[in-house]
């Protein structure tokens, strides 16, 4: 489960990057602050 104020567990997720879609995963940012956006889809109220 994940917690308030406790270590994100890894994954890996679908980016789109200069132009391209890549495969980043979390534990390629450790030792760094990463801001985690998630946009739920279009036609939402957010």
């Amino acid at each position: 489960m994940v917690m308030v104020g406790k270590k994100a567990p890894d994954f890996t997720a679908r980016a789109y990057h200069n132009g391209e879609f890549i495969d980043v995963k979390l534990s390629d940012y450790l030792g760094r602050w990463v801001v985690l956006y998630f946009y739920p889809g279009d036609f939402t109220f957010v």
